[in-house]
């Protein structure tokens, strides 16, 4: 993707216009969806960015996104939205604010961004998984068409498969749930709105079930942790249960220091069998 094309670049993606009353507008891009619908990850993304700019309009002192919490009312189409900003609290240490992302007068996705400061200093405590700081050279590259439909984040977004832990991509069935990646933006370093991209970023963990097709999400938790470093994001997704057509999937994303950057929790609808 050239840089000519600079609309369709994260960072201007993600981007919203300010209508100048705490309402903003914005394009979900065909280029940041899967399967003809807009992707959670990015959607998550700009309704964090919209809070930070709605906070920097009454000038409020520089934020950092430190934790999203989204619920999915009905999928968007490809195309404009409007984004409605309430501020609900503004502290020292945490504000929050809740943003409306509607399209055609109807409420699609509502959050509650919580902003503050993202941590600089290393952790007194972590557990990170251990994966590789690049992917391994049989890594599978997911691109083209998957069993959700056409993957064009791949025009934004370079992202490898452990083969390992995707079996399906392979003919296999019966894997467990649970899926290792890499990704990274194609133009420029990631940053905290990547990585809240970056953990929505696997193919649905129940592909490896052989459970193929669309899986919409119903609400999503993301935590940003501090600010990644140029280079691989690497994330492990795990899934705890497989209910009566709801699972849940919890990313972990680790960047090339070895750091936890974000982390997120959502429930969603499993395809059938």
């Amino acid at each position: 993707m050239s840089s000519a094309d600079g609309a369709a670049t994260f960072g201007a993606a993600c981007s919203p216009r300010s209508l100048g009353d705490g309402t903003f507008i914005a394009d979900l891009r065909q280029e940041w969806a899967v399967g003809g619908h807009p992707h959670g990850g990015f959607m998550i993304a700009l309704l964090a960015r919209t809070a930070l700019t709605s906070l920097a309009e009454r000038g409020e002192p520089l934020a950092d996104p430190l934790a999203v919490s989204a619920e999915f009312l009905r999928p968007p189409a490809i195309g404009p939205v409007l984004l409605r900003t309430e501020i609900r609290k503004v502290g020292r240490r945490a504000t929050v604010v809740a943003v409306y992302l509607e399209q055609r007068g109807r409420s699609c996705v509502e959050a509650r961004i919580t902003a503050g400061r993202l941590p600089i200093r290393r952790p007194v405590w972590a557990d990170v998984p251990a994966l590789p700081a690049e992917p391994p050279s049989g890594a599978v590259v997911l691109s083209g068409d998957t069993p959700e439909g056409a993957f064009d984040l791949a025009k934004g977004c370079d992202v490898r498969l452990d083969p390992h832990t995707a079996g399906y991509a392979s003919g296999r069935s019966g894997d467990p749930p649970r899926m290792r990646l890499w990704v990274r933006p194609r133009e420029g370093d990631p940053d905290p709105f990547f990585a809240m991209l970056a953990s929505d970023i696997n193919p649905p963990v129940v592909f490896n079930l052989g459970r193929f097709g669309w899986a919409p999400t119903a609400q999503l938790t993301a935590l940003v942790r501090t600010r990644p470093v140029a280079g691989w994001l690497r994330v492990q997704v795990d899934c705890r249960t497989i209910q009566e057509g709801w699972f849940d999937s919890d990313a972990t994303v680790v960047d090339a220091q070895g750091r936890l950057v974000c982390q997120a929790r959502q429930l969603a609808l499993s395809p059938a069998p």
